[in-house]
């Protein structure tokens, strides 16, 4: 199943290109992509069961690469 979420204070296209991959290296993740434009990012798990274990991994990567930009879990 396909989610997506909305992305606050993300800076610049470069990071969100940073965040899709790093995010689709995680072996949970089927597909992702993260738009800097719409300041979403839409996220396909494998396992749908784990999807909070994940999105906490998720939140960790994102703040790596954007300490500012907020992941809304909604």
């Amino acid at each position: 199943m396909k989610k997506t979420y909305k992305l606050v204070d993300l800076d610049c296209a470069n990071c969100a290109a940073k965040m899709e991959r790093a995010i689709a290296e995680l072996p949970e993740v089927k597909a992702v992509s993260v738009s800097f434009l719409k300041q979403k990012m839409s996220v396909e798990l494998d396992d749908e069961s784990i999807r909070d274990e994940v999105m906490d991994k998720i939140v960790k990567l994102i703040a790596k690469v954007e300490p500012d930009c907020e992941l809304i879990l909604k």
